[in-house]
């Protein structure tokens, strides 16, 4: 076990000695790789604590109260984000729902019709699918130009199954200068 002992007792070594210092050695120190991990161990566990004070020190310097403040103000800004947020769809969709009644209504230009509209009264309404089917009721009465003529459902262009008559290229041949079709 302890060849080293051999050589500095010589011909005085006994199995004996060597137990007996064997036992001594165990009780007062340790194994070399015992002593390896535990030095790890602690370089490691310095190397936390120090983190660890480094955030603590970080933590102290700062101002409870102005967090406090900030994440008051962030609150209020984002609160403040999601009103405007809804602000802006609610808008979008009353918009997108005035375009839709004006197309519905048949009007020629949306921006005129709108223009000639309290749009703002609109927008404040309880019903506005009411409300704007009126408005723009009035003001197709006082201001008919701005809108189409509902289509003559007598009048059904293009429905026919059958072909015109006579040579439809008959005009635009004789225009050119080309004979005729020939119908063979």
């Amino acid at each position: 076990m302890l060849e080293w002992l051999k050589g500095i007792l010589g011909e005085s070594y006994t199995e004996e000695i060597d137990k007996a210092i064997s036992a001594e050695i165990g009780k007062g120190f340790v194994a070399k790789a015992d002593f390896d991990a535990k030095n790890t161990e602690l370089k490691t566990a310095r190397g936390q604590l120090a983190a660890a004070n480094r955030k603590i020190e970080d933590f102290e310097a700062l101002d409870i109260e102005t967090v406090r403040r900030e994440a008051a103000d962030w609150k209020r800004k984002a609160e403040q984000a999601e009103k405007d947020a809804a602000a802006q769809v609610a808008a979008v969709r009353f918009d997108t729902q005035l375009d839709a009644a004006i197309g519905k209504a048949r009007g020629r230009s949306t921006k005129a019709i709108k223009a000639l509209l309290d749009v703002d009264a609109l927008r404040q309404s309880k019903e506005p699918d009411k409300d704007i089917a009126a408005a723009l009721d009035a003001l197709a009465k006082d201001s008919s130009y701005l809108f189409e003529p509902a289509a003559n459902a007598a009048y059904a262009g293009g429905t026919g199954t059958n072909p015109p008559a006579g040579d439809s290229d008959a005009a635009l041949r004789a225009a050119f200068g080309l004979p005729a079709k020939d119908t063979n």
